[in-house]
């Protein structure tokens, strides 16, 4: 296969897209009361609108793969083109210039379970489902979080039974994003209780169409419902859908969740202003009198200076994954800096506004932004807690001693067990 030079990609990409979409409007600068004021955390919608959203991201992600733009660094067997990690990245950045549907419908399946499937899947349940989701004819999802494990993914307790040539799939999972539209999910159960709870994990693709999977959706703070529970009632998966060996199921979830983690650390509001953009801050600083203030004032300028910073450490991680490397554990910083900043931002906004954030009055700016401080503590959860980062920072980048645990070594570990 040619590779085509940078120059003539762009050629190629430009042509594709003004023959297909069309070109976004000059962005005008920000102005205090006007355009939308919506700065909600997660885009909240009637199911009859997301389904034709979805039908609209489908067709588009179709058109894009088959004229050889859906999966640009991808093997060739699968649909792939293999090109350079730097021809996606120039995609990406024409794309943004045209008005083409929402694709975060696949940001999970693409960003997460895909890498996986092609890290660990067997050779035709890759070929069956790559090329696919990369089309977006299958949308995915993950199944990790259950109700009594919390942050310890290794605590989980959804069993998977051998069978024959299956496993039956019995149990519960939750926080589950876009299981309501999705047409597989990756999901890790317990093969052997008798193990380490480390060691007695595996991993499987799993149909979520499939008799016995019971998806109902999760009511949030914000009004919205962007998270399910699933349940598992004697799902039978074929033995070929296993991802990886039996019982080392761990270093399957390690390769989701390192995706995970640099997929949703370099998102807008981690690595960029993202919703937090400092001109709208400042400009509600102004509009509400507030501009003298200099205890916010410093305040605004620690915001600017945290997103500014995510951004430089987001863009030294993904240098170094567009290089070739795996995504390391720098990736969960970026996590933490984006619920951080998030986080600071709702406070910000908070002091700003006052009262004005929780009584809707219908004025401009002001209770539209209940949404992004409602949705925030969503995110110190998605992707792991701040408290597990943390721990992970410390011992993976740092270099502290572990912590002590249920099963690591400790003077308390008999003691824990009684």
């Amino acid at each position: 296969m040619t590779t085509p030079s940078i120059d003539e990609f762009r050629t190629e990409v430009t042509a594709f897209l003004d023959a297909n979409a069309e070109r976004k409007p000059e962005a005008k600068a920000f102005v205090w009361g006007e355009g939308d004021d919506d700065v909600a955390m997660f885009e909240e919608v009637d199911p009859e609108t997301e389904r034709q959203r979805l039908a609209e991201a489908k067709a588009w992600r179709a058109k894009r793969y088959d004229a050889g733009l859906g999966y640009i660094t991808g093997a060739a067997e699968y649909g792939g083109r293999e090109l350079p990690a730097a021809y996606e990245r120039l995609y990406a950045g024409l794309e943004a210039r045209y008005a083409v549907p929402n694709q975060s419908f696949f940001g999970i399946g693409l960003g997460m379970v895909a890498p996986t499937i092609k890290d660990h899947a067997q050779p035709h349940v890759k070929a069956r489902y790559l090329p696919a989701m990369y089309r977006g004819d299958l949308v995915g999802c993950q199944l990790f979080s259950e109700p009594g494990a919390g942050s310890d993914l290794a605590g989980l307790q959804t069993r998977a039974e051998r069978d024959g040539d299956e496993w039956v799939v019995t149990g519960q999972k939750v926080w589950t994003s876009g299981a309501q539209y999705s047409d597989i999910g990756e999901v890790i159960c317990r093969t052997d209780p008798d193990l380490p709870k480390h060691k007695g994990l595996t991993g499987f693709v799993v149909d979520m169409r499939a008799a016995g999977v019971d998806v109902r959706p999760l009511r949030q703070m914000t009004g919205g419902a962007s998270f399910n529970e699933v349940f598992f009632n004697e799902v039978r998966v074929p033995d070929d859908h296993r991802l990886g060996e039996v019982n080392q199921g761990w270093s399957v979830a390690l390769t989701t969740l390192m995706n995970e983690r640099a997929s949703i650390g370099a998102g807008g509001g981690g690595g960029g202003m993202g919703l937090a953009d400092v001109t709208r801050l400042a400009q509600m600083l102004r509009h509400f009198g507030r501009s003298d203030d200099a205890t916010l004032r410093d305040e605004l300028m620690r915001l600017y200076t945290g997103f500014q910073v995510a951004k430089l450490t987001n863009q030294r991680a993904l240098d170094k994954i567009r290089a070739g490397q795996l995504p390391g554990p720098e990736m969960s910083i970026a996590k933490l800096a984006l619920t951080r900043n998030l986080t600071g931002t709702g406070e910000f906004v908070a002091r700003v506004l006052g009262p004005r954030l929780t009584a809707d009055t219908g004025e401009w700016g002001t209770f539209a932004w209940s949404k992004l401080v409602c949705g925030t503590p969503g995110m110190r959860i998605a992707g792991g807690t701040d408290e597990v980062l943390r721990n992970i920072v410390g011992e993976r980048v740092l270099g502290l001693p572990k912590e002590p645990g249920i099963d690591s070594t400790s003077p308390f570990k008999d003691l824990l067990k009684n």
